[in-house]
């Protein structure tokens, strides 16, 4: 069907309005890909276009008025951020303001593209012929206004006369719409001014959705599944939010949470409507189990199949039918999918690796969307035979597995409760440091990398670009996260990391090169890139993939690589040879760059500081060095005492700040840093002294709201805000413990389990304003700092 088609067969909503329907494939496509854009440029001709054009008109044409509909859609678009809305008419300037009567936002250009409104940057006077001036038409003013607005696609309308020029301009993303039936080179044709307006209202309603984004699943009600070599997070209404393939940071195959439905669905619910009435773990895995009344969905990683290859169960149980919607969307919904109905299950095409859907007597049928094939079935559960839907990535086998799903479920269940039988957990919050002990280990990969946390830009503020991939492999995350789990007495995931740490410094020329992180494999990072096409968690953009951090000067990533390994040698007995080379590495890069400024633990996109925070983790580097040295009967080299004590020396002269009464970020200011309660939480000063004590009390002061702790307020060389940060109120929890405030430390503690989700996850921050959740989900940094509080709060 052809757009004219489309729009003649539009019909009436019950708001009013005129929406096109049965819109062919293409067109649905090219109308999405507009509304996806991130700059868009509309631009339409008022004679044809938004008022009824007729040559015969004669002196009507002088108060010829636009359809009101398509004013509206104008004034829609020109509303949402990264639009700009534009008529071009033959019209003079004057009367073309005069007889449209469009809002300020709109710009006008009268004159057959010569005189430019007041809201344009290019004066009118630019536009004067002569020897080098701009031509006089429509297709220059068109391409001088997509210049200045810097737009990513361009959409023209046009219906009068000299159109056909400016329709061979546009090019690659831009489409051009011809109103009526005059021959014409655009792209896409409408019957008339109210098939265009319909068209506007159109793209306005999407645009508005893909801008502002759907409403979203709450970030703490997302669930993670892991069998450590893959992850996916699931919707409490058991939709697959988020699932990347091969590796959990290769590209999502589906990421409904950051792009909605055309990023990828795959959802289950029952035909008869209703909500779900709860979803949880069950008990000591990470298999994920959400109700309904009569129906059941138990959603897991299958445990134990071969590299390469990652399978998703879903089994649907109970006693009423349900309905099933599938749609993988690769390489973030820019992939084109097809898919086959086969015997047992569904070919999927269109990922760089094979995949199916093994689902036996499930019978389905394959409809498209604007982004490529979607299947739907209807299923019908009995109590003694459930409904299975194994999504197989890595291969396209559509045979049974060798084991029964029950079977396959308990075995992907004890790899999680075995080991967490074998933990010695704190009593304190026991049961949600039982849950973060299996988050942590579910970021922890088979490679010995560590997942800061799971997903890529989830927003440190709603509608704001502070948006960053944490699916990567800190040093620092890394190490601490790995600790957290020697301490409960799970060794196995720290000498995985301490492999994947020799690696990464055997490919170096000099350990002082360490970036601070790299891929989940110890490979460098890529480019980060801006996936332009999703609209992002509740419209936060842009979505980023990759991490320029990893470019950056972080001189903090030595001191909790060397911590790790004096926590590790401390449960095994002995300190491994391999280990203490890599001590004497850690030490050898701090002896080499201690002195330099760097961008911090918070990776501040801006001029590196003299950071008090980065000159204690050097301190720690060596006094642990130190430390292992005479332990073990390890020979130190003979600076590293003396080094040790000027890097102290230095920090306490420098770092302490008689103005703020604390020690600041860095020493070059007054600011505060919650990461600066390190020169108390290290030992490199006594928790008793004076001025550590003032130092909680002056970040509890300027950085503490409520139940959060903020890293700090200051500009940081990105605009916008961000919430607390969950791990800096685990350190100020810590701080009140060491210096005697423990009823302060009971009552934040309180807060920071408060904050986990109906199933125990906590993502990075919370806003104290909003009292939502922030930030990507579930993150290491947030239960490495409950399970270390709630550590504490037994011994202390």
């Amino acid at each position: 069907m052809t757009l004219t088609q489309a729009v003649e067969t539009a019909q009436e909503t019950p708001e009013g309005g005129i929406v096109p329907e049965g819109m062919s494939v293409d067109v649905r496509q090219r109308v999405s890909a507009l509304a996806r854009t991130s700059r868009l440029l509309v631009a339409c001709d008022y004679d044809g276009a938004l008022a009824p054009f007729d040559p015969s008109d004669g002196a009507g044409a002088a108060r010829r008025r636009p359809v009101p509909e398509a004013v509206r859609a104008l004034r829609d678009l020109a509303d949402l951020p990264g639009t700009v809305c534009a008529v071009i008419s033959a019209r003079p300037l004057r009367d073309l303001a005069a007889l449209s009567r469009l809002p300020a936002e709109i710009r006008l250009v009268g004159a057959y593209g010569t005189e430019f409104d007041t809201d344009l940057t290019i004066e009118p006077d630019s536009l004067e012929t002569g020897p080098g001036a701009p031509p006089a038409d429509k297709a220059a003013a068109l391409g001088l206004l997509r210049e200045q607005v810097e737009a990513t696609a361009t959409l023209y309308i046009g219906g009068g006369e000299g159109e056909e020029p400016v329709f061979m301009q546009l090019t690659g993303a831009d489409a051009g719409v011809r109103v009526g039936a005059e021959p014409t080179v655009a792209s896409h044709r409408v019957a008339d001014t109210p098939a265009a307006a319909s068209l506007l209202s159109a793209l306005a309603a999407e645009r508005r959705s893909w801008v502002f984004g759907e409403r979203p699943t709450p970030i703490e009600r997302m669930s993670m599944l892991s069998n450590q070599a893959s992850v996916a997070l699931v919707g409490p209404d058991a939709r697959l939010l988020w699932f990347c393939h091969p590796e959990p940071d290769s590209n999502a195959l589906f990421a409904e949470v950051l792009g909605g439905r055309s990023a990828g669905v795959f959802a289950i619910a029952p035909a008869h409507g209703g909500r779900p009435l709860g979803q949880r773990y069950l008990p000591g895995t990470m298999t994920v189990r959400t109700r309904w009344s009569r129906m059941d969905v138990t959603d897991y990683l299958a445990h134990g199949t071969p590299r390469g290859r990652t399978d998703l169960v879903r089994v649907i149980s109970g006693v009423t039918p349900a309905t099933v919607e599938f749609a993988p969307r690769p390489d973030f919904g820019r992939a084109p999918v097809s898919m086959s109905v086969q015997e047992n299950g569904l070919l999927v095409e269109g990922a760089d690796f094979p995949m199916a859907l093994y689902s036996p007597g499930v019978e389905w049928e394959i409809d498209q969307d604007d982004a490529g094939d979607i299947a739907r079935a209807v299923v019908h559960p009995r109590s003694e035979s459930p409904v299975v839907l194994e999504l197989r990535c890595g291969t396209d086998s559509l045979v049974p597995g060798t084991l029964p799903e029950s079977e396959l479920q308990r075995t992907s269940g004890e790899h999680w409760s075995a080991w967490l039988d074998g933990l010695s957990l704190p009593e304190t919050a026991r049961q949600l440091s039982a849950r973060s002990a299996l988050t942590l280990r579910g970021l922890c990969t088979p490679s010995g990398g560590v997942m800061a946390a799971a997903t890529t830009s989830l927003p440190e503020e709603i509608g704001g670009v502070r948006n960053w991939d944490y699916r990567y492999c800190w040093l620092r995350d890394g190490a601490l996260t790995v600790q957290a789990l020697v301490s409960l007495g799970s060794t196995a995931e720290a000498e995985g990391f301490l492999d994947w740490v020799h690696g990464v410094v055997d490919s170096l020329p000099s350990p002082e090169l360490l970036a601070p992180l790299y891929s989940l494999r110890g490979t460098s990072l890529g480019p980060e890139e801006v996936i332009e096409s999703l609209s992002g968690y509740a419209g936060s953009r842009p979505v980023r993939i990759g991490n320029l951090a990893d470019r950056q000067v972080q001189l903090d990533v030595f001191g909790p690589v060397v911590e790790l390994i004096t926590r590790l040698s401390a449960v095994r007995g002995t300190l491994a040879d391999r280990d203490w080379n890599l001590v004497r590495a850690m030490a050898e890069a701090v002896a080499r760059r201690w002195f330099e400024p760097d961008h911090g633990i918070w990776e501040e996109r801006d001029e590196p500081r003299q950071r008090v925070y980065s000159k204690v983790m050097c301190w720690v580097t060596l006094d642990r060095a130190v430390s292992l040295a005479g332990s073990y009967g390890r020979e130190a080299d003979p600076s590293w005492r003396g080094l040790r004590d000027e890097i102290a020396a230095e920090v306490l002269e420098k770092g302490w700040n008689e103005e703020a009464e604390s020690f600041t970020t860095a020493y070059d200011g007054t600011d505060l840093d919650a990461a600066s309660l390190h020169i108390g939480l290290s030992g490199l000063i006594d928790p008793a002294d004076e001025r550590f004590q003032a130092t909680v009390t002056a970040i509890e002061a300027e950085l503490r709201s409520g139940p959060t702790v903020y890293r700090y307020h200051r500009e940081d060389g990105l605009p916008g805000g961000e919430g607390g940060f969950h791990l800096c109120t685990t350190w100020l929890i810590e701080a009140y413990l060491l210096t005697g405030r423990r009823a302060e430390a009971e009552e934040l503690f309180k807060h920071l389990v408060d904050a986990a989700g109906p199933t125990g996850l906590i993502p990075e921050e919370f806003d104290p304003v909003t009292e939502r959740a922030l930030g990507n989900h579930p993150q290491a940094y947030s239960h490495l700092g409950l399970i270390r509080c709630a550590q504490l709060l037994d011994r202390l």
